[in-house]
């Protein structure tokens, strides 16, 4: 049965005792406001939603990784002028507590050191560096970063994807496009909707359903800006504990990092 709106069943309920007790020259009654628009349901496909749950699933097997990842940034200036920017960040991973970032563009470099027991941020051009005492899993570290320092990790969907921090109800609609190469690989293009951003993910065939191209567009804001990253894997790294650690080099100096509200952490 279709739900009929609030709003006609308290007019139709209310019209005759209204005729009956109100007089003649009674003002009119005031308009009923309109009821809010109904919620729209989402538009998943199942295909695109079992896609995005085995490629997390897939992500979270591998004990370690590399992955590079080439990105073009849109930036939407005050009179819709739209510029890009470009950038690279390559991520060594070994599960469940090392981590190692490098980050360029045409601005900053920066590195990123997690030994499982510290987090350093390394700026190449400065030479300034800073250590703070960090979670002993990576995904706590991750999550650490961004709350407690305001620094987002490249790429941190990576760690997310099929978790209960990436729920599907997130999500308003799932599609899949259909076929594309990505490179020389044959992929899946899928593309989703949430609440204020659309995005688009290509998922390489096979046994390995790696993401290999995203495209994330800002849609709640003005001119709609997009992020792109294509990601170059390598599931087979050879890495080394001193791979994750930091060695200051000569003429860095140690400051202090700031949290995300302006307080001083403290050094380790």
């Amino acid at each position: 049965m279709r739900a009929v709106p609030i709003r006609f069943l308290c007019a139709a309920a209310w019209m005759p005792l209204a005729c009956l007790a109100a007089p003649q020259d009674a003002p009119p009654a005031q308009p009923t406001a309109p009821a809010p628009a109904p919620a729209v349901q989402p538009d998943l496909e199942p295909e695109a939603v079992s896609a995005l749950g085995a490629m997390g699933a897939y992500l979270r097997t591998l004990p370690a990784f590399e992955v590079v990842g080439r990105a073009t940034t849109e930036t939407v200036m005050d009179d819709g002028m739209k510029l890009q920017f470009d950038s690279t960040a390559n991520l060594r991973v070994r599960r469940p507590d090392r981590l190692q970032v490098d980050v360029a563009n045409d601005r900053k470099q920066r590195q990123i050191f997690y030994d499982g027991k510290s987090v350093t941020v390394y700026g190449q051009r400065l030479k300034y560096y800073a250590t703070v005492a960090a979670p002993p899993t990576l995904r706590e570290t991750v999550d650490a970063l961004g709350t407690k320092y305001g620094i987002e990790l490249p790429l941190a969907d990576l760690f997310y994807w099929g978790t209960e921090q990436a729920p599907v109800s997130d999500i308003r609609a799932a599609h899949y496009i259909g076929p594309a190469t990505v490179g020389s690989l044959k992929a899946g293009h899928y593309a989703y909707r949430q609440e204020g951003v659309d995005w688009q993910v290509w998922i390489q065939d096979g046994k390995t359903p790696l993401p290999l191209k995203l495209a994330i567009t800002a849609s709640g804001q003005p001119g709609e800006p997009t992020h792109t990253v294509w990601l170059r894997w390598n599931l087979a790294p050879r890495f080394t504990d001193a791979t994750f650690s930091f060695r200051p080099p000569p003429g860095a100096m140690k400051i202090a990092l700031q949290t995300a509200d302006g307080k001083v952490a403290s050094i380790k």
